[in-house]
């Protein structure tokens, strides 16, 4: 008899042994692992969520208008785009938005039935698929872009969603989010750009797909890294009107709703730039502090194009795992094995930036005594 989906342990759990070797180190393990923030968020929103009197009420699902507002209002301070507050809704961070579209699409177009991601990224772009019992086609890499132009027309006409990540989670490298956008028209294939780490691109401006029209796309915005806000779990969804719409109709009856306090919080921490500005500096400082002495010790490092990532291999080391031991054994470093974000570059460890500067300063120091 069959036993139905048997959900596979979650990747970060994985990483015990890893952990050991890490904490054998006097002062312990660096954990560079997850990319959880550890500087702090705007005061502003922090006030706020104590302070909106909003507690008492049911929260709106898709937003208050001053939440979808203020997001409007950032995405034309930030990205130079124009989208109206009736085209964005909020969603309680964007990884349960990952997770969750696939399925309530697929129910607007049971016709289709494949997911489509970059082949090396995000686990839960996979597991989106799996949840919502359709396939994971995975969009081999070329140069750091998907090569849709590889894919065949049956899976073109199969493709209900196409998702894209620019900067890239692992990788740090920039997409061709005009070349998605344009493939998902041609081929009635809805296209949702995950932008968590545009805020951190380093190479030129930060980019939004909406840059390229709205329509047929969504692009999916997060206070989780520009604000150091990862534990509110608040975010936004913005483009095509229709797609918008009927998502958030979907989404109010399923009771998704970001917690009213929260918004609060959202609105403060999207009006403002200068706590978006400093934290940029901050990324930017470590990643090129932690790059260097990992290139000193012999590891091979391409500079990122955006995201707080170094995407790292070892010459001669075919496994990342091992590689990932190795930086557990020599700096206590805690890194995570390329293999977490598919198949195809296993040889390659992943590292956050993301503690504070004299725990990067420590690992450096490690790196070059090793």
């Amino acid at each position: 008899m069959s036993t139905g989906f048997t959900p596979p342990p979650y990747p970060y759990e994985l990483l015990g042994p890893l952990r050991e070797a890490c904490e054998r180190h006097d002062g312990g393990m660096v954990d560079c692992s997850i990319g959880t923030p550890c500087d702090a968020p705007p005061d502003d929103a922090v006030r706020a969520l104590s302070q909106s009197g909003t507690e008492r009420g049911y929260p709106t699902s898709a937003g208050s208008d001053a939440y979808r507002s203020a997001a409007s209002a950032m995405l034309a301070r930030r990205f130079r785009v124009d989208v109206p507050s009736a085209a964005i809704a909020a969603c309680v961070g964007t990884k349960e938005f990952v997770a969750s579209t696939a399925r309530y699409l697929s129910i607007r177009d049971p016709d289709r039935d494949t997911i489509l991601f970059p082949a090396i990224s995000y686990p839960t772009y996979a597991m989106s698929a799996q949840l919502a019992g359709l396939r994971a086609v995975p969009v081999a890499d070329r140069d750091g872009s998907m090569a849709l132009g590889d894919l065949d027309a049956g899976t073109l006409d199969r493709a209900l969603l196409l998702w894209v990540n620019s900067p890239s989670n692992p990788t740090g490298r920039l997409d061709d989010l005009a070349a998605a956008a344009e493939v998902g028209r041609q081929h009635g294939i809805v296209v949702c750009s995950d932008e968590c780490y545009a805020e951190f691109t380093w190479d030129g401006p930060a980019r939004t797909i909406l840059e390229h029209g709205d329509a047929g796309v969504l692009a999916v915005h997060s206070l989780s890294k520009r604000s150091n806000l990862a534990g509110v779990r608040a975010g936004f969804y913005a483009g095509d009107p229709e797609l918008v719409a009927y998502l958030r109709l979907v989404r109010q009856h399923a009771g998704l709703i970001v917690a009213g306090p929260v918004q609060a919080a959202a609105v403060a921490a999207w009006t403002d730039d200068a706590h978006v500005d400093a934290q940029r500096d901050r990324y930017a400082a470590r990643l090129a502090t932690l790059r260097s002495a990992l290139v000193d010790a012999g590891y091979e490092v391409p500079e990122p194009e955006g995201s707080f990532y170094l995407w790292v291999s070892l010459r001669g080391e075919d496994d990342g795992w091992r590689t990932a031991m190795r930086l557990a054994e020599s700096a206590g470093i805690l890194a995570s094995p390329g293999a977490l974000y598919g198949d195809t570059q296993t040889d390659h460890v992943r590292i956050a930036v993301v503690q504070p500067d004299d725990r990067i300063e420590l690992a450096c120091r490690r790196l070059a005594t090793s």
